[in-house]
């Protein structure tokens, strides 16, 4: 079987490869074929995933082509990873939404909207390509904002595409390693939108014991994803939050802290791989790929070690020298994916968080709503849990960011700027009609007419 990653020339690419390199045979995957419009960085890219695969003596072959179509072509799986207008694009997002004293984060608010805005007709293009060469192939999506994203595109009619994040993914395993079990032995339940989602159920060995874990200080403050929220509010609201939702609950708190740094993520982000490419560049890779995997391993350290720092206000964690550093299992997007992947083959199947349609998940929402929540993955298809019970404040706020989501694709697809300053009126980090008018306008005059 063939994988086919758009999007290939991403950093994360290569810990991608290295997670496939203990699962390819059992998944019956032969090849993986990267495709990017950068094709300087993706044959650096291609080299390191190439010594990687060396390194360990595997099999799988790993290539790198400059047409699209020769990628898709044949492919069963298909990953779709784009930043449409590189990192700087992501810089200006952020920008313009803080000069205008709003929050800018890529996925969440007004930097979402600016990034879904020039990045869904790419990935229509995209798919009418694979429904062309690849019909059967399943598609996983994880360009951000990937949950708008995916609606779009499931709202066009490709209806093999799958939403993947790797948020929900991380926390069960950082809330497995503080209890002190496998992560085979925890079920943690989510439900929402991504970036926008609450577990209501944690059980381990088959015991519920969230009521217990929101009643525990040190639980609450040793789990990365949940140490920035008061928990005083995880108490209130009886569930444990999405990371994102920091956004929303502590609003002025992220933007004061983002203020105050005088870098938004996106420049930090900007800044970490510019760094790492003009090293990689400068360097003989053929004659020392460690050397060159070193050093992109300890850039990649850099950058996930900042994660959320910024808006959060919480200390960074220290850094390993070069030559000390292994490259990571294969979490995030990579292990979700094959975790699809490995229940789509399966007789029994696999608990996974992923964006899919509502068909009744949660009550209120329309059957083709995408939604993020655990779902049961088997041969017999994608089920998501059904949430009989949704209080209010979580409903309300699903809801309203789903117009949000709705509104956006209808702007994308008709090129309505009305309907887009509609879309970021009723946003609940904007939630201002002159605000959203200025935003909108502003977006479309950087980036050339988007509307």
């Amino acid at each position: 079987m063939k994988i086919a990653v758009i999007g290939g020339a991403g950093v994360r690419t290569v810990i991608f490869i290295n997670g496939l390199l203990d699962r390819y045979k059992k998944l019956h995957i032969d090849e993986v074929v990267l495709y990017d419009i950068q094709e300087e960085k993706q044959k650096i890219i291609e080299k390191l995933c190439r010594h990687v695969v060396n390194r360990r003596n595997e099999e799988l072959k790993v290539s790198a082509v400059s047409d699209v179509t020769e990628a898709i072509k044949g492919a069963d799986y298909i990953v779709t990873t784009l930043r449409v207008g590189g990192d700087h694009s992501r810089v200006i997002d952020e920008t313009v939404a803080l000069d205008m004293g709003v929050i800018g984060q890529e996925t969440t608010g007004v930097g979402g909207f600016s990034m879904a805005v020039r990045t869904i007709p790419v990935l229509m293009d995209y798919c009418e390509l694979i429904k062309k060469y690849a019909p059967d192939a399943w598609i996983f999506n994880f360009t951000n904002p990937s949950g708008l994203v995916t609606q779009a595109l499931r709202s066009a009619g490709y209806d093999k595409i799958i939403g993947i994040c790797d948020a929900p993914s991380s926390t069960k395993f950082r809330m497995a390693k503080d209890l002190g079990v496998t992560e085979d032995e925890l079920y943690v339940e989510f439900f929402g939108l991504n970036h926008l989602s609450w577990i209501r159920s944690v059980k381990k060995k088959g015991e519920e014991i969230l009521p217990r874990l929101l009643a525990d200080d040190e639980f609450l403050k040793g789990v990365q994803e949940f140490s920035m929220f008061d928990p005083d509010l995880l108490r209130m609201i009886g569930f444990l939050p999405n990371e994102y939702l920091y956004y929303y609950y502590h609003r002025e708190k992220a933007l004061e802290n983002i203020k105050k740094s005088g870098a938004t993520r996106g420049k930090t982000i900007e800044e970490v791989n510019k760094k790492m490419m003009a090293e990689l560049k400068e360097m003989d890779m053929d004659a020392d790929p460690e050397g060159a995997l070193q050093i992109f391993l300890y850039y990649m350290q850099v950058r996930e070690n900042s994660y959320m720092s910024i808006e959060s206000g919480l200390a960074k964690r220290p850094l390993l020298e070069k030559g000390q550093l292994e490259v990571p299992d294969g979490m995030g997007y990579a292990g979700v994916m094959l975790d699809c992947i490995e229940g789509l083959q399966s007789e029994e199947g696999r608990d996974l968080v992923l964006s899919v349609e509502n068909n009744g998940s949660i009550p209120g929402l329309q059957d083709k709503d995408v939604i993020e929540a655990t779902c049961h993955v088997s041969k017999k298809g994608i089920v998501p849990v059904k949430v009989e019970d949704v209080p209010e404040h979580c409903w309300l706020l699903i809801r309203t960011i789903k117009m949000y989501e709705k509104l956006t694709v209808e702007a994308i697809r008709t090129k309505s700027k009305d309907t887009a300053i509609m879309a970021l009126m009723h946003h609940p980090l904007v939630n201002s009609y002159s605000l959203a008018k200025a935003l909108v306008n502003k977006y479309d005059e950087v980036y050339g007419g988007i509307f």
